[in-house]
């Protein structure tokens, strides 16, 4: 059986991941000839042209593209592999890239790292909060914290804990609309939706009963934090996460509705590519993530005063 040609395999996800191959080669320490025939080489094994090249671009085929996730999980794996080795002698050391939507970095995710850096002086942290769903394959990240459902992938994913949702309102709204008394008559208001926790809204009461519904309203967004403005000026009603919410509700400048009627909690994970082989900086962050965000919101209490 012939063995796969791993350098070529690695050299083609270079390629991809510098976009030139130039570029490839100055991050290999490569001769670009080098990189050029270990493409020309990989193409001939696998009966398929990989890129399209001019003088001024360089593309990937219909064909190259699926195959460059599977190159760049390839260089991934060899690169954990020596990684590990070397980590197993010493203290974790080298970069970790971590994605955290937005609002929940900062203010949850942020502060923690002061600590865990401090406990591991050789590791780098490269945080990246936003509200964009990254691809952490193909954007190269080693761990993400993801907030909501999660849609079936490849990725290996492990639930960390329940981030309380409150519904609420500003009292202007709640003047001129009127106040909710069952989730059913949401469908009569005004809805600010939070597009980042998919689908629709759910209530649980004690009793055992259970509503779902959809929202519909003038506004919505992948930010909570973009939602606080129109919510606050009195034009619709919102479910978020207590940590976007907590300090309005502690104001006074929105309140607590349908309290008899708990929302559904939204789970936070934490996701890293499909292979089980990590560095030990990996290992140790996730380690330290998976135990300090298991109450999520404890850090942000939402006590309302009376």
């Amino acid at each position: 059986m012939r063995l796969p040609d791993l350098e070529a395999w690695a050299i083609f996800a270079a390629v991809v991941e510098q976009r030139s191959f130039s570029g490839a080669a100055d991050s290999i320490g490569l001769s670009k000839a080098t990189v050029s025939k270990a493409i020309t080489r990989l193409e001939a094994h696998i009966g398929q042209s990989l890129f399209n090249r001019t003088s001024r671009r360089l593309a990937l085929t219909e064909a190259g593209k699926p195959l460059a996730e599977h190159a760049a999980r390839i260089l991934a794996q060899a690169r954990a592999a020596e990684e590990a080795a070397r980590d197993a002698a010493s203290a974790p050391t080298g970069r970790v890239r971590l994605a955290a939507p937005m609002s929940f970095g900062i203010s949850n995710v942020a502060p923690l790292l002061a600590t865990f850096l401090s406990a591991h002086p050789g590791v780098e942290i490269d945080l990246h909060c936003s509200d964009a769903r990254v691809d952490i394959v193909a954007e190269g990240f080693d761990v993400a914290l993801r907030i909501g459902d999660l849609p079936d992938s490849s990725l290996r994913a492990r639930r960390l804990g329940d981030i309380a949702t409150h519904l609420v309102a500003a009292p202007a709204y709640l003047a001129e609309h009127g106040t909710p008394q069952h989730p059913s008559d949401l469908s009569r208001h005004r809805v600010l939706g939070y597009s980042n926790v998919l689908g629709p809204w759910r209530f649980q009461h004690p009793d055992g009963s259970e509503v779902s519904i959809k929202p519909e309203g003038p506004l919505s967004a992948n930010s909570g934090e973009a939602l606080l403005p129109a919510l606050i000026a009195g034009l619709g009603i919102a479910r978020l996460p207590g940590f976007i919410i907590g300090p309005h509700l502690v104001s006074g400048a929105v309140v607590p509705i349908l309290e008899a009627w708990a929302p559904a909690p939204i789970g936070l994970h934490i996701l890293t590519p499909p292979s089980a082989l990590r560095p030990a900086r990996v290992e140790a962050l996730i380690a330290f993530l998976s135990a300090t965000l298991r109450d999520p919101c404890a850090g942000h209490p939402v006590v309302v005063q009376a």
